[in-house]
């Protein structure tokens, strides 16, 4: 049970809660049910989620042995070369994964791959580290898109994409100041990015004409109409109510103001008092927060009973994180 706990700290598992969330997000903006394929995506996303936290780790072990002599690594309770090791076999677990899928989902996993790797031994302490873990996560809902195998891609999958990328991308940046603290701008920052990207879903417009950003929702309606137009287009039946036809819209509202105020909070704290334990709080909360984005993605692409399901994991995410992370 020990060594148990000690690979749950060195891989985050509090934060896996966080990764299915992309592929299925992919999904719904790819205009599809998730389906087996889905599956291979979410597991090969999470085998190259915690290839990385092991790679993090080993490269940080140094740095960590000064600021954080409890983790796992520098206190000697898992070997250095047990944490490389651990990281080489996820990466090739997951590109396997996505290899069985198509060439499509193989060329995004090797991709994400490349940027996890390129990230922990290379750019996390430059500039382009934020970039990098940002693509990592656009890329992490794009694999859950091309798996589908819809051709083309909508352009919801590449503002989803997007949304996750910036949203992570402050995150990452945030995440620089939790050992020092000090810095009231990083979660200034990252609380105006969740701001905008919260105020965006909650104010498109519900009659679709601004809805290029997620299927829009005329594609949520149309979801949810009994008279779409069926094969040579006849018309299928009635008209569902007005009130049931914007169910989506308003599900995609509500997790997104849930999104919103998630992440404000821990930010806000921080913002007032950048102590290197508030900055860790903010950071773990910029995290789970990830979720209802998810969520809201989800449901604004026309699958809310999805957005539903995946709120269901913020619970299990934060009491998690409560027993295996100070965050």
């Amino acid at each position: 049970m020990s060594a148990l706990w000690d690979w749950a700290q060195l891989l985050r598992v509090s934060a896996l809660f966080t990764v299915p969330g992309d592929a299925l997000a992919g999904a719904a903006a790819a205009g599809v049910r998730a389906d087996r394929r889905t599956l291979r995506a979410i597991g090969c996303s999470l085998c190259l989620y915690e290839a990385g936290m092991a790679l993090n780790d080993w490269a940080d072990r140094d740095e960590d042995a000064r600021e954080r002599p409890d983790r796992p690594l520098p206190s000697g309770r898992i070997r250095p070369a047990a944490a490389l090791g651990a990281a080489a076999g996820l990466t090739g677990v997951g590109l396997a994964l996505a290899a069985r899928t198509g060439r499509p989902a193989a060329a995004v996993a090797g991709a994400l791959a490349a940027t996890v790797w390129a990230y922990d031994l290379k750019l996390k302490h430059t500039h382009a580290g934020a970039v990098a873990m940002g693509a990592a996560r656009g890329l992490d809902l794009l694999l859950g898109a091309v798996v589908t195998g819809q051709t083309p891609l909508r352009p919801a999958v590449a503002l989803s994409s997007a949304a996750l990328a910036v949203h992570t991308y402050a995150v990452t940046r945030l995440s620089r100041y939790e050992t020092t603290g000090g810095s009231s701008l990083a979660p200034l920052a990252a609380l105006a990015t969740s701001a905008v990207i919260s105020t965006g879903l909650v104010l498109r417009d519900l009659r679709g004409r601004g809805g290029t950003a997620g299927g829009g929702a005329a594609g949520s309606v149309r979801a949810y109409r009994s008279d779409a137009p069926a094969a040579g287009g006849r018309p299928r039946g009635k008209r569902l109510p007005r009130g049931l036809r914007l169910v989506p819209d308003l599900t995609a509202q509500a997790f997104a103001v849930t999104y919103g105020a998630a992440a404000a909070r821990p930010y806000v704290h921080a913002v007032l008092n950048p102590s290197p334990f508030l900055t860790q709080r903010a950071v773990g909360g910029g995290i789970r927060s990830l979720i209802p984005l998810q969520a809201a993605l989800a449901a604004r692409a026309g699958a809310p009973a999805l957005g539903g399901a995946l709120m269901a994991l913020a619970p299990l995410a934060r009491r998690v994180s409560r027993k295996v992370s100070p965050t």
